[in-house]
């Protein structure tokens, strides 16, 4: 839509060249048909070298803004994001499009709904009761078990498994909040993207990006009951154990492994080869390669050290 249209809609001011909008995306990412936005000034330098059409911003960082990107003005620019989402965002399934497409010795059982325009590779095997949606894409040799949900446009690799009631690209848990204790929903416009030899646990969620990908690298582990929030990346060879929650835009390096019941605060860093204990609460970013136990959480033998002294004191 154009940003004129979007502006009235919104009952912003549009200050710049009116464009055509595609699509919402980050600063760091926005390309020239997209829209992005500003409400954290620590990201005041993204900003100045962002490539989007046009910024949602207070009036105080307009002179931050690059010489060819629009701007709407807004005193609440992440309420105004959350309201603009809604233009962009797609139906839960289409009517009419290109039939799915579905390659030779593919196994589909009874129940099975496949939607428009997706893609059945080779070898694939569909158990009873598994919804695929629109424009998704699963690739050679995975075995889907029963009652797996797939949202639409979310890619799943070769030769993955994927247990009974795991749902893959639900929306992720994004709500601004009005001044009045009301909240507007954000619409998920991204998608997931499990990459080749995966394994997904039994009603495990995996939720679809804000715009972006939620993704999967390839060999990680999953087991069962794991909730991972939108945006996140899960390095190469993770492993992640039964009932981890992890919050959204978090990071995780390659072959991290979480213990069960552990979990995660958003927008973290969790180096390579970190290791984090069961019920593990990790608040800030951690460096790789060492063992962290505890909440707060702290390195895995000062954390036995603590209880061994706890444990003493409680015997005086």
């Amino acid at each position: 839509m154009l940003l004129s249209e979007l502006a009235k809609s919104l009952e912003l001011e549009l200050v710049g060249e009116d464009r055509e909008i595609r699509g919402i995306e980050s600063l760091d990412k926005a390309d020239s048909s997209q829209l992005s936005f500003l409400e954290n000034p620590k990201y005041l330098k993204l900003l100045k070298d962002t490539k989007a059409a046009a910024v949602i911003l207070n009036k105080k960082y307009l002179k931050e803004l690059p010489e060819n990107v629009s701007a709407l003005i807004s005193e609440e620019p992440y309420l105004s994001l959350a309201y603009a989402t809604k233009f962009f965002a797609k139906p839960p399934f289409e009517k009419d499009g290109k039939e799915p497409e579905i390659e030779e010795n593919v196994t589909i059982a009874p129940n099975v709904y496949i939607g428009k325009g997706a893609v059945i590779k080779k070898g694939v095997t569909l158990m009873p009761g598994v919804f695929v949606g629109d424009n998704v894409t699963i690739e050679k040799g995975t075995l889907i078990y029963p009652n797996v949900t797939v949202y639409r446009d979310c890619k799943i690799g070769k030769n993955c498994i994927i247990h009974a009631g795991a749902v893959i690209g639900s929306d992720g848990f994004g709500f601004a909040h009005k001044k009045d204790g009301t909240h507007v929903k954000i619409y998920q416009n991204g998608n997931v993207v499990i990459e080749d030899d995966v394994e997904i646990g039994a009603n495990t969620t995996i939720d679809r990006a804000v715009f972006g990908s939620t993704v999967i690298k390839k060999g990680v582990k999953i087991d069962n009951l794991v909730q991972i929030g939108h945006n996140c990346e899960i390095g190469e060879y993770s492993i992640i154990v039964s009932q981890v929650g992890i919050s959204g835009s978090t990071i995780l390096g390659r072959n991290v492994v979480m213990g069960g019941q552990s979990a995660t605060a958003g927008h973290l860093k969790i180096g390579d080869f970190a290791t984090i204990a069961a019920r593990g609460g990790v608040t800030k970013s951690i460096e790789g390669s060492k063992v962290y136990s505890g909440f707060p959480l702290m390195p895995h033998k000062e954390w036995l050290r603590l209880q061994a002294k706890l444990s003493k004191l409680l015997k005086e």
